[in-house]
């Protein structure tokens, strides 16, 4: 299980926003599906963005909007890539999940090369968390509020 930190939007109410949602990664249940996807297991409206290493370097995506309950593919077909990085905002609620991993990201659609200087390139600079999946080819991410569920899910 990875847990990641939500960071509310007001730096002034961080802390109590922390233990109210975490993220849990589990392996695709279909084996005829060769995707990335995210499910939003909450019940709010979040945005999505995506960081990941192609051939010529570091590229950050967004936004794939998610309903609550529902799922989105963020990449098709078998995964090239060991290691992604996600960071998610949520709509409803007002915060974001985020981690260690400082990648650029606007607040429209966008595709940015490079993960250097965001601030001075006009982008803003988001925490992405990793997701490492064992060199799968299919991988799911769910996002899961623990007050609802009683627990986030565990790695399958």
């Amino acid at each position: 299980m990875i847990a990641a930190s939500f960071l509310s939007t007001d730096r002034l109410c961080r802390a109590a926003a922390a233990a109210a949602l975490f993220v849990g990664v589990a392996l695709a249940a279909s084996p005829a599906s060769a995707d990335l996807r995210m499910c939003n297991l909450t019940e709010s409206r979040v945005g999505v963005s995506l960081g990941y290493r192609d051939g010529t370097g570091w590229v950050t995506e967004g936004w794939w909007n998610l309903g609550a309950r529902a799922c989105e593919t963020l990449r098709s077909g078998d995964l090239t890539s060991r290691y992604f990085y996600l960071y998610a905002v949520d709509y409803d609620r007002g915060g974001e999940w985020g981690g260690p991993s400082y990648m650029c990201t606007r607040d429209r659609e966008f595709s940015i090369r490079g993960v250097e200087d965001c601030l001075a390139r006009g982008f803003d600079r988001s925490g992405f968390y990793e997701i490492d999946t064992g060199q799968q080819k299919s991988w799911t991410v769910q996002l899961t509020d623990p007050a609802r569920s009683g627990a986030a899910p565990a790695e399958r």
